[in-house]
């Protein structure tokens, strides 16, 4: 019985790596969709070796960092117990690898191939894991004392903070460094709308997200006797909720349609196995009116480039997540309990401060020895031809 159990977990934790691996899918047709033809096979290769450069990082150190495992030793050994640990390498690099592709949609249409790899190893293999193991591995004793102090630890089932809202400020610091596309914002004060190239892209790439994401929630449990079909449910409310509010506030916009259920599931990640459904439905919601409200301000009012609204959408949505974890998983609002508001508040500002002031030094160090934008030039003639050399539909650009 314990070989089966074994079996089963590696299993189960191996099913949830892969269905996160394929959001990554969906973080690229997102981006390919949201930005203008002349970027579209740019966000397709970044993604994907964004996810091979974090594969790498997180191997050789950022898993390390996060647990104290390496994986320096014969097979023998790590095929022992099925196989589990390495699996469960597997499965938390899908969440790793979830930062770079974040970041990869705010700094689109203008930021430089190499100095991004360049960002994603840091970041993955420093920045993130050193967050991820002081909210889930104890690391530093601050989710000792925060226990101590307010009687519960800072919860984050599955990475509302620890995930999306590092992913999110990082991408804001890495937005604020770049600056917006060539002429997104003129001087006399007009914009130019810069409209997204596919919207059946984009909403193919809302979709696998969304798909997958109950991988992403559900998997956490990260073994089979403590899987949580209140988790699943939760995900699925909250992200209803986030759609319906982001239909209702963005008129029918398509773009705010099909970003309002990942904003509900952002903000549901944190306290998923602890709220009530109706909960996560307001969660959620919340997360839908923050996701539109925010996106609207940033590009219209601040004057903030970021292209696919990751700040708003994972940084912002994620920190309202953190936080509604210690609201609404209480028992007075119909949730199991065990968490403590003011951890909820001080573990969330820490991974925020954490992430945003990692991403301002990350990215502002390669600003000023390598540099992070395309030439005028260069992004005049789009990412796909400046750096990958084919735009996307080849046959058609072709001069006879």
């Amino acid at each position: 019985m314990e070989n089966f159990k074994q079996g089963a977990d590696a299993l189960f934790i191996l099913l949830g790596a892969i269905m996160v691996l394929a959001m990554h899918a969906g973080f690229a047709f997102l981006e390919l969709g949201t930005v203008r033809k002349k970027n579209q096979v740019n966000a397709l290769v970044k993604i994907l070796v964004d996810f091979a450069v974090s594969t790498v990082a997180y191997f050789l150190v950022g898993y390390g960092v996060a647990y104290g495992v390496h994986f320096f030793t014969g097979a023998e050994s790590l095929a022992a117990k099925n196989g589990y640990e390495l699996v469960k390498f597997f499965f938390l690099l899908t969440f790793a690898a979830a930062i770079p592709a974040i970041v990869s949609g705010g700094i689109a249409e203008r930021a430089r191939f190499g100095p991004q790899l360049i960002a994603t190893a840091l970041i993955v293999g420093l920045i993130y894991p050193l967050f991820e193991g002081v909210a889930w591995n104890q690391a530093l004793g601050l989710q000792g004392w925060l226990k101590a102090r307010f009687g519960a630890e800072f919860h984050d089932f599955a990475g509302s903070v620890v995930v999306h809202a590092v992913g999110g400020w990082i991408g804001l610091a890495a937005v604020l460094w770049l600056g917006p596309r060539y002429n997104r914002y003129r001087k006399d004060g007009a914009m130019s709308a810069h409209p997204p190239s596919s919207i059946p892209f984009l909403a193919l790439g809302a979709w696998i997200l969304a798909v997958g994401w109950f991988g992403f929630n559900v998997m956490s449990a990260q073994t089979l006797d403590k899987l949580s079909g209140l988790v699943a449910v939760n995900s699925l409310m909250a992200m209803v909720g986030g759609t319906l509010v982001a239909v209702l506030m963005g008129r029918n916009d398509p773009g705010f349609a099909y970003n309002g259920p990942l904003a509900g599931l952002v903000a549901v990640c944190a306290g998923s196995d602890l709220m009530h459904p109706l909960g996560a439905l307001v969660v959620g919601g919340v997360a839908g009116a923050i996701f539109v409200q925010l996106f609207t301000l940033t590009q219209n009012r601040w004057k903030i480039d970021d292209v696919l609204g990751v700040w708003p959408l994972h940084g912002l949505c994620g920190a309202w997540g953190g936080i509604a974890c210690g609201l609404f998983g209480q028992p007075w609002l119909g949730g199991i309990g065990g968490v403590s508001f003011m951890s909820q508040l001080i573990g969330t500002l820490l991974g925020v401060l954490w992430a945003f002031g990692g991403g301002l030094a990350v990215y502002g160090v390669l600003k000023t020895t390598l540099g992070l934008r395309l030439s005028p030039e260069e992004e005049f003639d789009g990412a796909d031809l400046s750096i990958h050399k084919i735009g996307a539909t080849p046959d058609r650009e072709v001069s006879w």
